[in-house]
């Protein structure tokens, strides 16, 4: 059967980016509509949602969320979650109502049809210009007046190395999250690696597991507090991978006895 896997792989990684074509075709007028002005932006993010659900499921991908609690409706928040998949924004959008703007690398905009819409309604930042950093804060900053939350990735991209469970996190979410007194709400996605990662040759249909924590709240820090909430954020977002990773192992585990006690039947 291993031969059988690569061409399924190919199929499976082609598959994913016609589904990502359908419905930006079928809706593109009204996307278009949607972006002509800022105020336009909670119409695009509802079908942004139907977009990304749209592929998730197409996919074979159904997801599971635990919440310890539930946003509020016109309340601005800062949203952060581990990277590991380009399925995270599609699944954050899925799992979050409340209408967020992603700040995301430039590098998207190359990808047909999803990189025109990206670049006109995400912040887009390049990690190697100072400027671009700044400018990210100026734009943020406007989108947070409009009542929208900001998503951030705080690992600032996708470890090359796979078995890296979390990377360290970068200062700008948990910056602005203090600049603006927001709350951050931390995200972490358990099966997207194993679902659809970065290796071309690797993914299957499944399940993705979501823990959506309860916000940790801003008011009264200030920015010598950004490290310490950095970190706190971090290790919330770890030790639940790890608690992640601990359920499947037992919920193998009881497999395998179940297993043994049929055929021993």
């Amino acid at each position: 059967m291993k031969f059988l896997k690569k061409p399924f792989w190919i199929l499976y990684r082609i598959w994913f980016y016609v589904l990502m074509a359908i419905p930006i075709l079928i809706m593109f007028p009204f996307l278009v509509l949607s972006i002509l002005k800022e105020s336009g932006y909670p119409y695009f993010f509802k079908m942004a949602r139907i977009w990304a659900k749209f592929i998730l499921f197409g996919m074979g991908f159904y997801y599971k969320v635990e919440r310890e609690q539930r946003l509020q409706k016109g309340k601005s928040y800062m949203i952060i979650a581990n990277h590991t998949s380009m399925t995270d924004i599609m699944l954050t959008l899925a799992v979050v109502k409340n209408p967020f703007v992603f700040v995301g690398k430039k590098e998207l905009v190359k990808i047909p049809l999803f990189g025109f819409f990206y670049k006109r309604t995400c912040i887009l930042v390049d990690r190697t210009s100072s400027k671009s950093k700044m400018d990210v804060f100026a734009r943020a900053q406007s989108r947070l007046k409009q009542g929208l939350s900001i998503c951030i990735f705080p690992e600032g991209g996708v470890p090359d190395d796979e078995s890296i469970v979390l990377d360290e996190f970068k200062d700008g979410a948990f910056r602005l999250a203090i600049e603006h007194q927001i709350p951050i709400v931390p995200i972490t996605y358990a099966d997207n690696k194993k679902r659809f990662s970065y290796t071309f040759f690797s993914g299957s249909p499944g399940k993705m597991r979501v823990k959506i924590h309860a916000e940790i709240a801003t008011q009264g820090k200030t920015a010598e507090d950004r490290k310490a909430l950095r970190d706190e954020c971090r290790q919330l977002i770890y030790q639940q991978l790890l608690k992640f990773q601990l359920r499947k192992k037992r919920k193998r585990e009881v497999e395998l006895v179940h297993n043994q006690n049929v055929i021993d039947e």
